[in-house]
C-alpha cells in the first residue's frame, strides 16, 4: 500500500469513528442539561402553585405576578417540551387557540381583569406537577434536544417576532429572552464542545448568532426590537445548527414542529 493510500485509509477510519465518539460525548452532555430542565419546570410549578393561592384569595395583582414567574421557568424549558412531552406541552402552553393552560389563564387575568380561574389554574398545576415528576427519568436523546433547540430558535424569529405569544399580558419580550437563554444553555451545555472540536469556524458562527439574538432581545421594550435583524439572526442560527448536526453525526433537524 502506498503512503497516500495509507493516509487515505487512516482518514476514512477516523471520519467513520467520529459519529460514535460524539455519540457518547453528547449522551453525557445531555445528562448535564437535566438539572437545568428540572430547575426550569420546578420554577414553573412553584409559580403555578402560588398562582393558585392568589386566585383562591381573589388577589388579581398577586395572581398576575405569579403567572409571570411561572411563565419564565416554562419559556426557558421549551427546548425540550414540545418534542419530548408533546401532549403535556399542548395542555400547558397551547397557542394561539388556548382553552386551557397558561394562555387561557392569561386571557382572564390580563385580558378581562377576572380572577375566576380556579379550574384552569388547578389544571395547570396538575399538568406541571405531572411533567415535573417525569423529568428525572425522561430519556434525553441529543437528537431530540438539538431538534428542539433549532425549532425554538426558528420560533423566536418567526411566530414570536411580530408581537409575540403573550400579547395580552405584555410579556412577549420576556418570553423571547427566556427562550434565547434556554437555547444558549442547551447549545453550550450539550453541543458546543463537540462542534468546536470538529469545526471551530462553524462553532464560532453559532456563538455569534446566539450572541446576536441575546443582544436584540435585550431591547428595553418590544416596540424597539429590530424585527428584521431578529428574523435574520434566527434564520442564520437555524442554518448553522442544521449544519452542526451533520458534523456531530446527527440527523439534520427540520422545522416541522416549529409552531404549535
Amino acid at each position: 500500500m502506498t503512503g497516500a493510500s495509507t493516509a487515505a485509509c487512516v482518514l476514512l477510519l477516523t471520519l467513520a469513528g467520529l459519529p460514535a465518539a460524539f455519540g457518547a460525548q453528547l449522551d453525557d452532555a445531555a445528562e448535564r442539561y437535566r438539572p437545568y430542565m428540572i430547575e426550569g419546570i420546578g420554577q414553573a410549578l412553584n409559580g403555578a402553585r402560588h398562582l393558585r393561592e392568589r386566585v383562591t384569595a381573589k388577589d388579581l395583582p398577586g395572581a398576575r405576578k405569579a403567572w409571570i414567574s411561572a411563565r419564565a421557568g416554562w419559556e426557558r424549558s421549551e427546548v425540550f417540551t414540545a418534542g419530548f412531552v408533546p401532549e403535556l406541552d399542548a395542555q400547558i402552553d397551547a397557542w394561539p387557540h388556548a382553552d386551557s393552560g397558561f394562555h387561557a389563564i392569561e386571557a382572564k387575568l390580563f385580558g378581562s381583569n377576572r380572577i375566576d380561574a380556579e379550574g384552569e389554574t388547578d389544571a395547570l398545576v396538575d399538568h406541571l406537577d405531572n411533567l415535573y415528576g417525569k423529568l428525572r427519568d425522561l430519556p434525553l436523546a441529543p437528537q431530540g434536544l438539538l431538534d428542539g433547540t433549532v425549532r425554538l430558535a426558528y420560533e423566536v424569529g418567526e411566530s414570536k417576532a411580530d408581537g409575540g405569544e403573550s400579547r395580552i399580558s405584555g410579556t412577549s419580550l420576556d418570553d423571547m429572552r427566556n427562550n434565547v437563554a434556554g437555547i444558549d444553555f442547551a447549545y453550550h451545555t450539550i453541543f458546543a464542545s463537540a462542534l468546536k472540536a470538529t469545526d471551530g469556524k462553524l462553532a464560532a458562527t453559532v456563538d455569534e448568532r446566539i450572541e446576536q439574538l441575546k443582544t436584540i432581545v435585550a431591547s428595553p421594550n418590544l416596540q424597539r426590537v429590530d424585527v428584521p435583524a431578529l428574523r435574520r439572526a434566527s434564520e442564520e442560527l437555524v442554518v448553522a445548527l442544521q449544519s452542526a448536526a451533520i458534523k456531530l453525526g446527527l440527523q439534520r433537524p427540520t422545522l416541522e414542529a416549529a409552531s404549535r
